[in-house]
């Protein structure tokens, strides 16, 4: 598909991965939408994207709210005459033991997280089957192949979201839209904000599982899922290895990443309290690519 001279969507832009990929997509000659619940942080990321060379728009929206990213895709066509793709990529996470961590807390990750990709899908398919070629690209995650403990309602909708992309190819099939491509992009642990303003019931403060790779790299993965369509891609080098791993030897795998998670994800000599992060309200300062965890 030829990136240059579409029209994207991006849903969670005002940092970590989605902001990555809105730059990935104007350095490659693409006019940008970009959308998040900051709208302060979407002005900044429509400068960076103009500074790369492209036309940006930014359209304050909740993923949670379907009305408001039928808004976004409406926006975007009435803006630039067209919508070529979407990249769903807004998430949130909790962490802490499934009987802990506060039932409203863990239907809110779901509803960003899993409903949140729904509603873009359905904003943006009536669209995308309009041209001649369309993409939507749903961000997933490793831990929607290999599960991981105390992160049980993340892991639960990153595989909803693989489920969905292959849902949504059967069914565009079917419906003769084959010119319309899904795709799952699969991270590793990535160096972005989401784990700083996560959700936290642990009482121990949490850092990314090693190697923890740049969000550049999965913009990257997302711009070649969109080129060159294929039903799932993984990013990250030790993404590949588990994953294979988890569809070959499914048993040992999860207690593998038990040890792993036990081990590395909660630091012993950091506590804190329990917090509800970004989950209900943004976070207070302004959006970022990376979460400083490599440095």
């Amino acid at each position: 598909m030829q990136i240059n001279g579409s029209v994207a969507v991006v849903t969670g832009a005002s940092g970590g991965i989605g902001r990555a990929t809105a730059h990935a997509l104007a350095e490659r000659g693409c006019q940008v939408v970009v959308t998040s619940r900051r709208a302060e942080s979407l002005d900044d990321v429509v400068r960076e994207c103009e500074e790369r060379g492209a036309e940006a728009l930014a359209v304050p929206a909740d993923v949670t709210d379907a009305d408001a990213l039928d808004s976004v895709a409406r926006a975007a066509d009435e803006h630039f005459g067209a919508l070529d793709i979407w990249v769903n990529n807004a998430a949130v996470t909790a962490f802490g033991p499934i009987e802990e961590v506060p039932l409203d807390v863990q239907r809110r990750v779901l509803e960003v997280n899993v409903f949140g990709y729904l509603h873009g899908a359905r904003a943006a398919l009536p669209y995308l089957r309009e041209r001649p070629q369309g993409a939507l690209v749903n961000v997933s995650s490793v831990v929607g192949v290999a599960t991981q403990p105390y992160a049980g309602a993340y892991v639960m909708s990153k595989f909803a979201d693989r489920a969905l992309s292959g849902v949504l190819r059967q069914e565009l099939r079917l419906r003769d839209a084959k010119h319309v491509k899904v795709c799952s992009v699969l991270p590793a642990a990535i160096d972005t904000p989401l784990f700083a303003q996560a959700a936290n019931f642990t009482r121990h403060r949490v850092t990314p599982l090693k190697p923890v790779y740049r969000p550049q790299r999965v913009a990257r993965s997302i711009v070649r899922a969109i080129q060159v369509p294929r039903g799932e891609l993984v990013s990250g080098t030790a993404g590949h290895s588990l994953a294979l791993l988890a569809r070959l030897l499914r048993m040992p795998t999860e207690r593998l990443m038990a040890l792993m998670v036990r081990r590395q994800h909660f630091s012993d000599d950091q506590a804190t309290e329990p917090s509800r992060g970004n989950l209900f309200e943004p976070a207070p300062e302004s959006g970022s690519v990376d979460g400083g965890w490599r440095s």
